[in-house]
């Protein structure tokens, strides 16, 4: 996938190195695969080198075709209507959905994978956006991410999580009860494990910005550095080690899962208190 990470890469272009990934994946010569699609082989070609744009028809059918649930279609969507920068595009579609594990440090906020639909509204209404409709566009792009948790294989999901997150008042008391108890159910599943670095901890090494990794089963390492509403997704074998150097040194600052919960917990009940 590494070329695949490239950020010079329109939507266009990654929604025809998706398709011929899947479809070499699959043994399917162009060919064959326009016969399935009911288009030439010609057309096939010219969309995997990302200089025909797919219809909207194509992509739903592509899905049918590989059984890859709505894989090509949330790539068509991006083609048209993209809720978010082109960096977050790449990792919410294309990276994150394909991960067997995936790490993450969050020193601001809790996890997007993790929100609750009110949390999540409420980050983005004091973020960047700036109307209704982008606030919902991003919460209901946030949202869709959600099932890569629920499905038959999910992937093993890693929280480190500053304990000032827990204390930070996101929308409402109310809002931050319902999001620290749907944080302490999701750690209790066997797939999530959820740490807390507690407060007081000196973690310079998460000060900077908050990260995920994303290990794939099929192609190399992936991380998404995220800092101050900016980021970048990159594969690079350097920019990856550092980042994972990064996770180590925090992690080892970090409570046992078990006393993790009981803190979430404990937070949980104080929010409880001021509704």
């Amino acid at each position: 996938m590494g070329n695949d990470l490239d950020p010079r890469l329109t939507p266009v272009q990654r929604f025809g190195r998706e398709l011929g990934r899947v479809r070499r994946d699959a043994g399917l010569t162009q060919a064959v695969l326009g016969k399935r699609l009911g288009c030439s082989s010609s057309l096939v070609a010219h969309i995997e080198v990302g200089d025909r744009r797919p219809r909207p028809e194509l992509a739903a059918r592509c899905d049918e075709v590989f059984g890859t649930g709505d894989l090509f279609t949330r790539l068509y969507r991006n083609l048209t209507s993209p809720a978010g920068p082109d960096w977050y595009l790449r990792w919410s579609d294309e990276i994150e959905p394909r991960a067997r594990t995936l790490r993450s440090w969050d020193p601001l906020l809790i996890p997007g994978l993790l929100q609750t639909e009110d949390y999540a509204r409420a980050v983005f209404r004091g973020g960047l956006a700036t109307s209704e409709r982008e606030i919902e566009d991003g919460v209901n792009a946030r949202m869709r991410r959600k099932p890569v948790l629920e499905r038959d294989r999910p992937p093993a999901l890693w929280v480190l999580l500053d304990a000032g997150v827990l204390h930070r008042l996101v929308g409402s008391p109310e809002v931050m009860h319902q999001q620290l108890d749907h944080l302490a159910t999701m750690a209790t599943r066997q797939h999530v494990k959820v740490q807390i670095v507690p407060e007081g901890v000196l973690c310079t090494a998460g000060w900077m910005s908050g990260f995920v990794i994303a290990e794939l089963p099929d192609a190399p390492t992936a991380v998404s550095v995220e800092s101050s509403g900016r980021g970048e997704v990159s594969a690079e074998h350097d920019f990856v080690s550092m980042i994972w150097d990064r996770y180590d040194r925090i992690r080892a600052d970090a409570c046992p899962s078990g006393q993790s919960l009981d803190i979430i917990k404990e937070a949980q009940e104080q929010w409880k208190q001021q509704i």
